[in-house]
């Protein structure tokens, strides 16, 4: 590798890796705007210490090297984020709402251009409710268990990138399991026309304020979340009395957005004096034709994506 470079040059070598490891951050983060950070100190690190890189073949793993432990820096300072259910029981429907909690640092949909090959070949690593759980574990765990089991790194490339032995490394990832077997999502795959009827007439029947026809669409044990809002609901018959009394109380329009994390996603504009105002990111998790979670974000978090995908009508 050549002693000196410029930005333009390190910017070019390292384009084809930004993506991947955007998506690496997010995992360890557990949110879009911590995995750019994380990436850009990373990135920063990576620049710095490029001119002591003996082969370009090893440029990948000095880019996870460096990006895994900005990351986990990054994580070390804020603490855990978390879902709906980690931070507070569900909700009586006909009780207040309550003020957004700015005070818990949530699990965040991931914003970014879907690479459709990761999509298909890894779409449980990038769901909510995985990234939820990968939280909790501590770094090293956290760590390894990205690395080895989504990415595909050996054990010594792993002990290699994160500075520690090969059997530190496979106790971790042994220890990791164990905490994520009782988190682990459960994981249905669905039948794309199955998917793509479903999501149509959710989109329809919320459009025209169907709450019935929403309804018939929801599982028996469905949730309901809605960060940063701290209240959620637990089960058919209290998301059904809330979207009666509270969500359709204003006119809607509903969209599809193509997936994230995974899943089919819709964006929902509500109409407020007199104008149509961004109201809700909703991610829709399937299962068996039903929707078993409803995870939506209101508020800045919402807000965001409207503005990747801005109305055209």
């Amino acid at each position: 590798m050549a002693t000196t470079i410029d930005a333009d040059e390190f910017a070019r070598i390292v384009a084809p890796y930004r993506h991947e490891l955007l998506v690496h951050a997010y995992r360890l983060t557990g949110a879009p705007s911590d995995a750019e950070d994380a990436l850009q100190e990373g990135m920063i690190a990576a620049w710095r210490g490029l001119s002591g890189l003996r082969e370009r073949a090893a440029l990948r793993a000095w880019l996870y090297r460096v990006t895994t432990n900005a990351a986990l820096r990054l994580v070390e300072r804020r603490g855990l984020r978390l879902l709906s259910w980690d931070s507070a029981s569900a909700a009586d429907p006909a009780a207040e709402l309550g003020p957004p909690r700015d005070d818990v640092a949530w699990v965040e949909p991931f914003r970014g251009a879907a690479d459709p090959a990761e999509v298909a070949e890894r779409r449980e690593h990038i769901e909510l409710a995985w990234i939820a759980a990968v939280q909790q574990l501590p770094a090293t765990q956290r760590a390894v268990l990205v690395l080895r089991e989504v990415l595909g790194f050996s054990a010594d490339e792993t002990a290699d990138l994160l500075d520690t032995s090969r059997t530190a490394v496979n106790s971790a990832l042994q220890r990791a399991r164990a905490t994520l077997a009782g988190r682990r999502p459960s994981g249905h795959k669905q039948h794309a026309e199955l998917d793509r009827d479903v999501v149509k007439t959710f989109v329809e029947a919320f459009t025209a304020g169907d709450v019935e026809r929403v309804v018939e669409l929801l599982a028996d044990d469905v949730r309901f979340t809605m960060p940063p809002l701290p209240a959620w609901f637990d089960g058919r018959a209290d998301v059904a009395e809330f979207l009666r009394t509270s969500v359709f109380a204003t006119p809607w329009r509903v969209r599809e957005i193509g997936m994230v994390n995974g899943h089919p996603a819709v964006l929902g504009e509500q109409r407020w004096e007199g104008a149509w105002r961004p109201g809700a990111l909703m991610i829709l998790h399937l299962r068996e034709g039903r929707i078993g979670w409803l995870a939506t974000f209101v508020g800045p978090l919402c807000t965001d994506w409207v503005k990747d995908f801005p109305t055209d009508r």
